[in-house]
């Protein structure tokens, strides 16, 4: 088949993929080295670290922890985008039976978490390199029941809100494989994505904005607080925590 008729029986060869985040060089530290080589670690880390992770393989979440404690059957909760893992590895620590999977594309960080996860011996936690939206399309319907994205890139340049993670395109993936009763939980402290998220998200059918439409909720006790958030606090800026629920 040439190209050209390839391209005309299959158009999602013509989409052109907006990503929502963009890789970028930060340090590695030892600690961070370690985990992506020593065989100590690979438990946590699902896919490969290093590079392009590849996600072909991963269609069920569950799965990945069927022969840990909790089993498959334990609540689980999606982390996309946990930074450095600080806040992630808290939560699993807290609260041991639920289970957490953690979807990032920046190596340093994947080893950051994966270090952190082995030096406490903690279970209920896993690890994935690559794109959280190729990672949703993928999963079936109604298979988690949390997936929280913290302080997500706010894309501030206007030109660039097409790459935003709140939309309602995404929202429609991430919505999908929610269970019904299951929460997506976001956190900003930029204010223009803060209210840009609400009026998305309250329009949006099948979510329920827990806090009544149009409004925000308190940080809730399970989401830590982070160093940056507590230095922003200090200096007068604001924090914008929004749960919906999927109905």
């Amino acid at each position: 088949m040439d190209t050209d008729t390839e391209l005309k029986s299959d158009p999602s060869k013509h989409i052109r993929i907006v990503n929502t985040f963009m890789k970028r060089r930060t340090h590695m530290n030892k600690n961070a080295e370690q985990a992506l080589t020593d065989p100590a670690f690979a438990q946590y880390l699902v896919n490969n670290s290093c590079g392009d992770g590849n996600l072909n393989d991963i269609h069920d979440l569950r799965s990945l922890f069927v022969t840990t404690p909790n089993g498959f059957d334990a609540p689980l909760t999606l982390e996309i985008g946990f930074g450095l893992g600080d806040s992630l590895i808290e939560m699993a620590a807290a609260d041991p039976g639920r289970n957490f999977i953690g979807i990032e594309v920046h190596e340093p960080g994947i080893g950051k978490c994966a270090y952190m996860a082995g030096t406490q011996n903690l279970t209920n936690i896993k690890i994935i390199n690559g794109d959280a939206i190729q990672l949703l399309k993928q999963l079936p319907e109604n298979h988690i029941d949390r997936i929280q994205l913290y302080f997500p890139d706010p894309w501030q340049k206007k030109r660039h809100y097409k790459r935003r993670f709140v939309n309602p395109e995404r929202m429609a993936i991430v919505t999908r494989s929610l269970k019904v009763g299951g929460w997506f939980h976001t956190a900003t402290d930029w204010e223009h994505y803060a209210f840009w998220m609400v009026e998305v998200l309250d329009g949006f059918a099948g979510l329920s904005n827990q806090a009544g439409s149009g409004h925000f909720i308190p940080r809730p006790d399970f989401r830590p607080m982070t160093k940056f958030e507590r230095r922003g606090l200090d200096r007068g800026h604001g924090v914008w925590d929004l749960i919906y629920t999927k109905e």
